[in-house]
Formats: C-alpha cells, sequence, structure tokens
C-alpha cells in the first residue's frame, strides 16, 4: 500500500485479518505484524490507530462480542412467535459461526481480553456470555408463555445450548445450523429430523 492513502474502514479491515489470522494459525501465532501483512497494509498502521496489539485484540474483541450479543439480543423481540427452537438457533447464528468462534479461541487464549469487554459493554457480554444470558432469558419467558415446558431449566438449558454452540464452532464451523437446530430441538424435547 502506497504511503500517505486513506484506507476507508481500516479497523474492520484489521478486525478480518485477525479473523483469517486465528482461523489459519491460530490465536498462539498471532502478532501484528502477522495481522497487518493478512491485511496487506503497511506494518505500522496497526500502531497508527491502536495502543499496541493488545489495545487492538481488545478494540476487536469489544467490536465481537457486541455483534454476538446484538444477534442474541433479538431474541426477545422473538417471545411469542414462530417455533421456539428456530427462533433459537436464528438467533444464536445471526454473527457468523466463523467470527463466533474466533472470538471463542482469542479469549480462551487471552482471558484478560474478557475483562476488557466487560469494561465496554458489561457483565454478561464477553464471547458467549451474551448468548447465554439471552437464551436463558428468552425460555423463560416462553416457558411463563407455556411454549417451554414448566419442568424446564432455562439457565441449564442456555448453559446446555452455548456449550453445544462452542463445540460446533471450534470444530465444525461451516456445518453449526443443522447440527445446532438438532441439539436445540432434542434439548427442547421437539421432534428432530437428522441433518
Amino acid at each position: 500500500m502506497p504511503r500517505g492513502v486513506a484506507i476507508p474502514e481500516v479497523r474492520q479491515q484489521l478486525f478480518a485479518a485477525v479473523e483469517r489470522v486465528i482461523a489459519r494459525n491460530g490465536p498462539g501465532r498471532l502478532s501484528g505484524r502477522a495481522v497487518t501483512a493478512e491485511a496487506g497494509v503497511a506494518t505500522g498502521l496497526l500502531h497508527a490507530h491502536f495502543a499496541d496489539l493488545d489495545d487492538f485484540l481488545a478494540a476487536y474483541a469489544v467490536d465481537r462480542a457486541f455483534l454476538v450479543s446484538a444477534g442474541a439480543g433479538a431474541l426477545a423481540e422473538r417471545v411469542g412467535t414462530g417455533d421456539v427452537a428456530e427462533n433459537l438457533c436464528e438467533a444464536i447464528i445471526a454473527t457468523p459461526p466463523s467470527t463466533v468462534g474466533t472470538l471463542a479461541k482469542l479469549l480462551v487464549a487471552r482471558p484478560e481480553l474478557a475483562a476488557r469487554v466487560h469494561g465496554v459493554l458489561g457483565d454478561g457480554t464477553a464471547g458467549l456470555d451474551a448468548i447465554e444470558h439471552a437464551v436463558a432469558a428468552y425460555l423463560a419467558a416462553e416457558q411463563e408463555r407455556g411454549r417451554v415446558s414448566a419442568k424446564a431449566s432455562p439457565e441449564a438449558l442456555a448453559l446446555a445450548v452455548v456449550g453445544a454452540l462452542h463445540h460446533l464452532v471450534l470444530t465444525t464451523p461451516d456445518d453449526v445450523h443443522p447440527r445446532l437446530r438438532q441439539v436445540v430441538g432434542a434439548l427442547l424435547g421437539a421432534p428432530t429430523k437428522r441433518p
């Protein structure tokens, strides 16, 4: 990239690059140089926008945690409408599974980033926490309407859904939706079809 040329949406370009680096090499091989090389920009560009690599990764984690939170937050609007299992699946994968997987890998490798996300977005927002809280609240609201068994524990179901999602985004990110639908249906006692 020539010097002095403005790069539109440089933050998102760098965020997309960090996702590709983590997907290809894992979070252990992450460096500022790897990110800028992947983005096809000058090495110093990252430091022109962020104090250091940790500041950049915190900004990335906050950005992606906000996306995950927003997607899961849409569940509140679905209470009492449509199919409960399908509502859950659609809201949970509103953020691309590859993004959720990358964020999960990064937060596991660098747990201190979760505290920075919490500091910006509030408690229950880092990584899959937002999904777990939104799913539990959604299932409790559906339970009050009689659309989820009165014997069910919304909190336990939410944890199981998030556990399944975590496993799927880390192992088979291209096949998340059908497998998640099967798991959610089974957890809710709904008839499921094999994927």
